[in-house]
């Protein structure tokens, strides 16, 4: 692991700054003084270089292990453990995000140490900026390796605090790694100096303080507690620092048209109004390989580009429907592939999920079933599955709902059309990864929006058992994705369940879910089609809520590296 703390890094490093700069080993102090600004921007462009491959594997290991999405089948992917939940030590993409975190922690550590604060705005800003890079880290590397806040953050393992090098590198002895209180603590520190030195507004392609100020939110309400054990004092900072960048007047909500076309808005153009940091990527560095093997490629083939290989879940699909026939706005980031004829025209089907039982009678798992409709003469459906045909009766015909008796239980389906199957299963394509500039797969992982700050403060409030100032801001979300759909009233019957549920609509594919579910002391239940262990639930307590810190690491490590249980 010395490799993640040596200052001097290889030009490859530097390569997307676009700046025709000297190599970063060529930085040394003497050098910084003679052009302090220019100098440190290359650095921190550094910095902000190392985190498209930083973000790549954080959105994986954020979204994978949750319940909006399912792949086709097992994988020899390393990803493939974060669904299936069956982890491994020897994991390469939790090592790349290892080794990014780590070199982005020391690089900015040092850019800490060499700048001195209060020479001019432009300086306060670049270190602010340093400040946010490693508070930030610090804080993905923690929900990553470290147990959820409410579960005894006093004694349960988060990271080392390493920040930069030490001065004595023939006798290097790094720390174990501290707790998940003061890694939770160094990563606020960081976002609050940055937010004190931050002044400059800068596009969502950098740090700002507004960012400092948004995640500052969203690192409170993951130490707010739980729904049933709230910490009160946590949830009010976390309102208060989203109000600070709402107030700041900086960002406004997508109107409903521009939101359901907003994955092909690069974050700092002029039409997205609602990012506040991304991890920009643009189309020049965006080779044919991560087309592919990028985030976006897994979900869909576009252009003739991706693997398609991973689909919205049945359980989200179903939060989309609960708000009526493709109401929600977000149904624009679902693309059902459906079987066409030569001439272009679908065949109407019948479709559902039935459950799958072993030779014993006991159930292992789901599948789809789906088949063309027919007609009976009285104008009622039918579908014929082998060679039995299956009556269907009406449950809500205006949301294209029926019913069917099949292997002796009844079951509801949806009315649609047939789609393309990739093994049995049908291919719901999601493209919210995708299309940015309408370049197939290009994407730039958000790190902050503004909808998540308002999600932020309807939780919070519920944890402040404040449900009218709940019931305001969800529906600031929900009113924009559902016309007319906001929520009359919240109180403690259902208040958490339609928070969560808004956040898991609106923050889909996002890296979000699987973190919102174990921090609030839930229990990740995945029962639909896949391969992923569908009949296993996941309690917050479990070991496997949290990775293996990778092995190569620890034995690399000079020093103590205790590994999660």
């Amino acid at each position: 692991m010395k490799k993640i703390f040596i200052l001097c890094m290889a030009i490859s490093f530097l390569s997307s700054c676009e700046l025709d700069r000297e190599p970063f080993n060529a930085y040394t102090k003497d050098k910084i003084e003679e052009d302090k600004v220019a100098a440190v921007a290359v650095l921190l462009n550094g910095c902000y270089a190392q985190l498209k491959g930083w973000s790549d594997v954080m959105h994986r290991v954020g979204e994978y292990p949750g319940d909006n999405i399912m792949i086709r089948g097992t994988s020899t992917d390393s990803f493939y453990s974060f669904i299936s939940y069956q982890h491994i030590p020897d994991n390469d993409r939790l090592s790349v995000f290892w080794n990014n975190s780590y070199k982005i922690i020391s690089q900015s550590s040092d850019l800490i140490k060499m700048i001195t604060e209060g020479e001019s705005a432009t300086v306060n800003q670049q270190l602010g900026e340093a400040y946010y890079l490693r508070g930030m880290i610090y804080f993905y590397l923690c929900r990553t390796y470290g147990r959820p806040y409410s579960q005894s953050p006093e004694t349960n393992l988060g990271v080392p605090i390493v920040n930069g090098l030490p001065a004595d590198l023939n006798n290097l002895v790094l720390p174990d790694r501290s707790t998940v209180k003061d890694t939770y603590a160094q990563a606020i520190s960081d976002l609050k100096k940055a937010e004190s030195l931050m002044t400059v507004d800068r596009s969502a392609a950098y740090a700002t303080k507004e960012a400092a100020q948004a995640m500052l939110s969203r690192v409170y309400l993951y130490m707010s507690g739980t729904y049933e054990n709230p910490n009160q004092d946590y949830a009010t900072q976390s309102i208060e620092y989203a109000n600070k960048v709402i107030a700041s007047g900086k960002y406004k909500l997508l109107s409903r048209e521009s939101f359901m076309k907003s994955n092909t808005y690069a974050p700092d153009s002029d039409e997205q109004t609602e990012t506040i940091f991304a991890v920009k990527r643009v189309a020049s560095e965006f080779s044919g390989y991560d087309h592919y093997y990028g985030i976006g490629g897994m979900y869909a083939n576009i252009q003739g580009q991706g693997w398609g290989e991973m689909y919205a879940s049945a359980k989200y699909l179903d939060l989309l429907r609960k708000s009526g026939l493709k109401k929600d706005a977000r149904w624009a980031f679902i693309d059902p592939q459906y079987d066409t004829d030569d001439a272009g025209n679908k065949t109407q089907a019948f479709r559902f999920i039935y459950d799958i039982k072993n030779t014993a009678g006991t159930q292992t798992g789901y599948n789809y079933m789906q088949q063309p409709l027919k007609t009976n003469s009285n104008g009622s459906y039918y579908i014929t599955i082998g060679s039995t045909n299956y009556n269907l009766t009406v449950v809500n015909a205006a949301e294209n709902q029926y019913s069917i008796v099949y292997e002796g239980k009844t079951y509801i389906g949806e009315k649609d059309y047939m789609m393309l199957l990739n093994r049995v299963y049908p291919m719901y394509y999601v493209t919210k990864c995708s299309l940015q500039n309408n370049d197939s797969h290009l994407y730039s992982p958000p790190i902050s929006k503004l909808d998540e700050l308002y999600l932020n403060m309807a939780e919070a409030y519920v944890k402040k058992g404040d449900y009218n100032s709940a019931l305001t801001n969800l529906n600031i979300i929900r009113s924009r994705s559902i016309v007319g759909g906001g929520y009359n009233s919240l109180d403690n019957t259902n208040a958490a369940q339609r928070v969560d549920e808004e956040r898991q609509l609106e923050l889909a594919f996002e890296a979000h879910r699987g973190y919102d579910v174990y921090r609030n002391g839930q229990t990740m239940t995945r029962h639909y089609p896949g391969p992923h262990l569908p009949m296993v639930d996941w309690p917050a307590s479990s070991p496997r809520v949290v990775q293996y810190i990778p092995q190569s690491e620890i034995n690399a490590y000079p020093g103590t590296l205790t590994q999660n249980p």
